[in-house]
């Protein structure tokens, strides 16, 4: 539930193996120690694995505004606020942690980030200079030459000379370093260096709504806004035989756009029978770009489509969301049930649900648009993972067994505009829903953090959702 937890298992199972494979202690058995990784190796953490979950790290450090320094001594808070989730256990991240974070950003030409993680590994390393840890891959020089370089990229010529400097007194015979310090000392002389300014966070959200996507995700408990005279709570039958004995319990959340969240609308056994039916199909997401489908970084999360045919349970949960919807939700008038789950540090960003050009991949069920959508909780979270609707200005925390429906399109057939929305990061738990993409070897046994999403289109609803008699609503 920890994401600072699971980097570090990430990365202890994906480099600490080999370190003690192939150490000198292990001599005497090499053959056994080797057979052995052989052996489980495929269904370790790899590389690309690891990078990801040091970019999870980072997310969370800017959607959260979380300090680098706190999260290295695992604490998650920002400036001047309480913490955002207290752990039960508090564990910090290691100088090589850190390393390997600000390494991932360093590679990627990415130095608001490196500098941030990269100072707080030279720190660490400082305090423990000269003491060996068998796990650590990288080290004090390793921490100061790629902050130098950062620094210099960054255009604070001054400082990327300190450090050099520093770097030279651990490995004076270092000859690529002296001539950088070299370099930088002519730069500095001429005045041609560039000069520092204020590094800025790389944008990486597509939509030009990073800010108040990230106001909205660090609200406590998802605040509203200004309709709360107008909101209510109430039993619904919906005019449907199926919930006279048992009506739902419907809290609606927003008029404009509409937003209810149905309580209670799963059961326990429920959430677990759908989580165990998709994790062994679970995909990484793909969103529509173009015509075709592929994989983004603004969607993180892994998926499985489940037929109503795969379980009772899942023709059970289409009778209930006829019932408290009116619509019907069988293929091919709907989708089938997507089950989606966040792992470590899983998201994604502003989009609409429904599709905003013709030439979406939407179109070739050809079932019209999606004119709602139904999103099921299966898990709990500690903090983060809440639905953002980003124009309309409110979240909606994540609520175990609750369902989250609104309608996408107007009853005129064009798109709602106001129901722009994103998945915040899980910050601690595991959001089942939208997963994360980049760690197969998770999902054996127990899969966090899961939503299960249901569209449901124009066609087939013509008198479900009839049109008004005024063509601009």
């Amino acid at each position: 539930d920890n994401p600072l937890l699971a980097f570090s298992l990430i990365k202890r199972l994906h480099s600490g193996w080999p370190n003690v494979v192939y150490s000198d202690e292990a001599t005497r058995n090499t053959q056994a120690l080797h057979a052995g990784l052989g052996e489980v190796e495929q269904e370790l953490p790899g590389a690309e694995d690891l990078d990801g979950a040091a970019r999870a790290l980072m997310r969370l450090q800017d959607v959260y505004a979380l300090s680098v320094k706190g999260l290295a001594s695992g604490v998650f808070q920002r400036a001047g606020q309480p913490p955002l989730y207290s752990p039960g256990r508090r564990v910090p991240l290691s100088a090589d942690d850190c390393f390997h974070v600000g390494k991932v950003a360093y590679d990627t030409g990415d130095y608001y980030h490196s500098i941030a993680w990269l100072e707080e590994a030279a720190s660490l390393f400082r305090l423990s200079y000269g003491s060996w840890n068998l796990e650590d891959r990288s080290s004090l020089e390793d921490a100061l030459d790629h902050l130098a370089f950062s620094y210099f990229m960054a255009g604070n010529i001054s400082h990327a000379l300190s450090l050099s400097r520093e770097f030279l007194r651990y490995d004076p015979s270092n000859q690529r370093v002296s001539r950088n310090v070299a370099k930088y000392k002519k730069l500095l002389e001429t005045g041609t260096g560039a000069s520092a300014s204020p590094l800025q966070r790389p944008n990486s959200t597509r939509l030009q709504s990073r800010d108040a996507y990230e106001e909205l995700c660090q609200r406590p408990r998802g605040q509203v806004g200004l309709q709360l005279l107008q909101l209510s709570c109430s039993y619904e039958t919906n005019s449907s035989p199926y919930l006279l004995l048992q009506p739902a319990k419907k809290e609606l959340v927003r008029i404009q756009p509409y937003v209810a969240l149905y309580h209670d609308f799963i059961t326990d056994a429920e959430a677990e029978t759908i989580k165990g039916l998709a994790g062994p199909w679970l995909q990484r997401s793909v969103v529509a770009s173009g015509e075709k489908q592929q994989k983004a970084e603004y969607r993180i999360s892994k998926s499985a489509w489940l037929k109503d045919t795969a379980d009772p349970v899942v023709r059970a949960l289409d009778a209930r969301i006829a019932a408290v919807t009116g619509l019907d939700p069988r293929p091919p008038y709907a989708e089938h049930l997507q089950v989606v789950n966040y792992g470590l540090g899983g998201h994604y960003e502003p989009h609409f649900d429904h599709a905003t050009s013709r030439k979406s991949p939407l179109y070739r069920m050809k079932s019209g648009n999606r004119i709602a959508t139904i999103m099921i909780y299966l898990s709990a979270v500690e903090a983060g993972g809440s639905t953002a609707f980003i124009y309309a200005n409110f979240s909606v925390p994540v609520v175990k067994n609750a369902a989250l429906f609104w309608w996408n399109l107007r009853r005129n057939g064009n798109g709602d505009g106001d129901t722009l929305h994103a998945g915040c990061p899980v910050l601690a738990g595991d959001k089942w829903g939208a997963g994360n993409a980049q760690m197969p070897w998770i999902t054996g046994k127990r899969i966090p953090d899961t939503m299960a999403n249901k569209w449901i289109h124009e066609h087939g609803q013509e008198f479900r959702r009839p049109c008004s008699a005024d063509p601009q609503d």
